[in-house]
């Protein structure tokens, strides 16, 4: 496939630490070499894995000639998916994956976006977030939050996944469902917009979370479902769309000011190019996956997409706590760019 870039506990600590701060090191008359620990919970057969070991890593010593270098830990073996974005706001890391939902624990109105069917598909999403309002966006939260977004890669559009073979086709069907969610408020939100009863589990466990029966179901795009395997756990889909999943690789605010003015345009190219590459591997996979679950016994259906609409605005706009910080009127312009 040709892919055309878009130029645009305490030891595992001490071990992260030291990684992030190697960063700076330089002998007399070398220039300032800099090394990215990058942590994500996602597993390696996952896009936005890929992404990360087989272009930007490589583009990232190209770009600088070997200056800016990246180790990338992947499976949550450096941080669970829960800590990964304390660790790098911390500096215990130099980058993670966040969203929304991660970020509004430090920066309430980031919650906004991660809102069920605020984006209506991949295009919508990606001018959104790859374009301007994402730029004051994520230099917003370089400023309050002490980690900048560099990007929004897809991760496919998330469905409802039970262990019942009985899918859910409304609302009505996710009454008293545990579903997993992930664990921060907004999360557990869009788990309660949609009418489940959302339980928090870490996606490393996630996969005996299902076999067990500790939870009914979990939502995630296709490809996280297949390449975790909570299929075989699993044995119905709904193609509910709820959410047009993305991540966001965010840098540590402080590292990326010790970065300056000459390096840090080549570290943003490389993780802007990355935006096609991981987003092409999504999408293929996407179009044959629904095809390859059946084949593996599940029901896959398309739901009531309006019902689920309609209970998860409504929920939203009745939750006035939840919803104070965010920006109504940008709210509004991003609904109308769906035109």
């Amino acid at each position: 496939m040709k892919r055309k870039p878009i130029v645009l506990g305490l030891i595992v600590l001490f071990v992260a630490s030291a990684l992030l701060f190697s960063a700076g090191v330089k002998e007399a008359g070398e220039q300032e070499t800099f090394k990215i620990t990058f942590t994500t919970a996602s597993v390696p057969e996952e896009a936005h894995t890929k992404v990360l070991v087989e272009y930007v890593a490589p583009r990232l010593a190209e770009l600088t000639n070997g200056r800016v270098t990246m180790d990338v830990f992947s499976s949550g073996s450096l941080f669970s998916q829960d800590d990964e974005l304390p660790a790098t706001i911390r500096g215990n890391a130099t980058m993670c994956y966040t969203d929304g939902t991660w970020l509004s624990t430090y920066m309430p109105s980031t919650s906004m976006f991660s809102a069920g069917y605020i984006f209506k598909d991949l295009d919508h999403m990606n001018n959104v977030l790859n374009g301007a309002i994402g730029k004051k966006l994520f230099e917003d939260v370089a400023q309050k939050v002490g980690v900048r977004p560099l990007a929004s890669y897809y991760i496919g559009s998330r469905s409802i996944n039970l262990r019942n073979p009985n899918p859910a086709m409304t609302p009505a069907d996710l009454r008293g469902v545990k579903l997993r969610m992930p664990n921060s408020e907004a999360w557990l939100m869009l788990g309660k917009a949609l009418g489940a009863n959302p339980t928090p589990v870490d996606f490393s466990e996630l996969y005996t979370a299902l076999a067990t029966g500790t939870v009914d179901g979990q939502d995630n795009p296709l490809t996280a479902t297949e390449e975790a395997k909570f299929y075989e756990v699993t044995k119905s889909i709904s193609l509910t769309a709820h959410q047009i999943g993305t991540v966001w690789p965010a840098i540590n605010e402080k590292f990326w000011q010790s970065l300056g003015p000459e390096l840090q345009p080549l570290v943003l190219q490389a993780f802007v190019e990355g935006i096609e590459y991981n987003n092409e591997i999504v999408i293929e996979k996407e179009a044959m996956l629904v095809d390859y679950f059946r084949s593996q016994g599940l029901t896959v259906v398309t739901p009531n997409i309006d019902a689920f609409k309609k209970q998860v605005n409504e929920y939203y706009l009745r939750q006035t706590n939840f919803i104070k910080d965010w920006d109504m009127d940008l709210f509004d312009e991003i609904a109308r760019m769906s035109n």
